[in-house]
């Protein structure tokens, strides 16, 4: 049965949305919508019972549950283009008026319909382009604050440890110097002081490209972003070879704009385990984004084998 309050256009928009939140989220978002005089058994059912109760679709997205990063997921998978900086309010509004159709498309050559990325003359950043964006500044980010651990550097005002893992966070390190070797770590405690001994104990310091095919982003189906970077490693004025690190970042619920490590795979090439005669090449990541979609969805992170450089 329709929702007096949406319409049919917004009843599937709000059903594709809401998949992005996981059951307990979802149930907990129906305890609040039908003051718990609902009891569903099923997501579905859930789903149903947030449409029927809902007035309308902004009393619908402004609930506390239906977080920023929710929205931004979806409108994201719908391939609308939008800062990943955007306040949920002005998410909201986006949300709104590709509902209403006043998004202008157009096809693209797989016949697919997508948002037209040119405006009054200028030209909008695509989603793909948000994303990297995204993965550009955490990357800086991240790299600076795990730079700043070395005993020499100057110490960053943020301080490093589990917090910025998600407590079920996964790693997986592989370094190739005269032997391979792979090592794995489980939780947030784990990964953290592991990454921190490379630089406050081994001395390393890892220099991202940023540039280029040096980094490469993306989105599961379930939300995930994907960031892969390469770079070079060194000790004090020695390169002592190249690196490869895809993280899988989940948007942290409590704190707006903040993304969390869910998981992330390293690999060291040391440079006295390239083949002789090899120099060491500008490091750039061999994977498309569709690849890195892939690689994810329906699988666990640590399961990724880096490309050989």
């Amino acid at each position: 049965m329709a929702s007096p309050g949406l319409s049919e256009r917004e009843q599937a928009g709000c059903r594709q949305l809401l998949e992005f939140l996981e059951t307990e989220e979802l149930l907990a978002l129906t305890d609040t919508v039908t003051n718990r005089l609902v009891h569903p058994e099923s997501r579905q059912e859930a789903i149903h019972a947030i449409l029927v109760y809902s007035q309308n679709v902004e009393e619908l997205l402004k609930r506390r549950k239906v977080y920023r990063e929710i929205i931004f997921k979806y409108l994201a998978a719908q391939g609308i283009p939008v800062p990943p900086s955007s306040e949920k309010h002005l998410l909201i509004d986006r949300v709104k008026q590709y509902w209403l159709g006043q998004l202008t498309t157009c096809a693209s050559e797989s016949g697919e319909s997508k948002p037209c990325t040119e405006s009054h003359g200028e030209r909008q950043k695509s989603p793909q382009n948000d994303i990297r964006d995204l993965g550009e500044e955490f990357c800086q980010w991240f790299f600076e604050l795990l730079n700043s651990q070395h005993p020499l550097a100057v110490q960053s005002e943020e301080r490093w440890g589990p917090q910025h893992f998600w407590d079920n966070a996964r790693m997986k390190f592989s370094y190739n110097t005269l032997e391979k070797n792979i090592e794995e770590y489980v939780g947030a405690e784990m990964v953290s002081l592991r990454l921190l001994s490379l630089v406050k104990e081994e001395y390393l310091l890892f220099n991202p490209n940023l540039h280029d095919s040096g980094l490469k982003c993306a989105i599961s189906r379930h939300g995930l972003v994907l960031v892969a970077v390469a770079g070079t490693v060194h000790r004090g004025n020695a390169c002592l070879g190249i690196f490869e690190q895809i993280f899988g970042l989940i948007s942290c619920p409590v704190r707006e704009n903040t993304w969390k490590i869910k998981g992330l795979n390293l690999k060291i090439v040391g440079q006295n385990a390239l083949e002789p005669g090899m120099q060491i090449e500008k490091p750039t990541i061999k994977y498309e984004s569709n690849q890195l979609q892939d690689l994810y969805d329906g699988k666990e992170l640590t399961v990724f084998e880096p490309q050989k450089f």
